[in-house]
């Protein structure tokens, strides 16, 4: 047989079992790519159980730049807290933290804040606007915490800001972002 491309392909062996053909990982049982929390019924008033995207938010690149989320809530709109001490890659050669991590932090952080806030199967889609400020230079091995809260939302927009604070309480860095929503049609 000829394909498309021109590249001959051997004939089917009609006795071959088929499931040979499908790629290894398909073989896999579905329930280990599957939240657990799509198989429960979903509850409009009820918050988002987050506790999975708690650690890295499912964005390695804030574990190995050494931050983690660590708690949540819904109160208010939504709001995340948690911990940063910056590690290598985190910083330029000089060992100190670039503005551009601070900001893929505060926007992870906001992000997180929205989901928390956000109910049934309704989403974050992508940042449309963010603004970050770095007022205190950081060094790799400080240890500093983040918070993230949502200060309004709107039907498909919303509004967040995340801040980092250094061991003292002192402002270090902070953000204001605005989020495109991914609603689910209501019955």
């Amino acid at each position: 047989m000829t394909s498309d491309s021109g590249a001959t392909t051997p004939p089917a062996d009609p006795d071959r079992p088929k499931d040979l053909d499908r790629p290894k990982d398909l073989d896999r049982p579905k329930d280990l790519d599957r939240p657990k929390d799509l198989d429960r019924p979903k509850d409009p008033d009820r918050p988002k159980d987050m506790d999975r995207w708690l650690g890295d938010g499912g964005m390695e690149i804030i574990g190995g730049i050494g931050a983690a989320f660590t708690a949540y809530g819904a109160d208010g709109d939504g709001w995340v807290a948690g911990t940063w001490v910056p590690t290598p890659l985190a910083c330029n050669p000089h060992g100190i933290v670039q503005a551009g991590v601070h900001s893929v932090l505060l926007d992870a952080a906001m992000n997180f804040a929205i989901n928390a806030g956000l109910r049934g199967r309704d989403r974050t889609r992508a940042t449309l606007e963010m603004k970050a400020e770095t007022m205190r230079v950081v060094n790799a091995g400080d240890r500093l915490t983040l918070r993230g809260d949502v200060v309004r939302q709107a039907r498909q927009v919303a509004y967040a800001e995340a801040r980092i604070f250094d061991a003292e309480g002192a402002l270090v860095s902070r953000s204001t972002g605005t989020f495109l929503l991914h609603r689910e049609p209501t019955a």
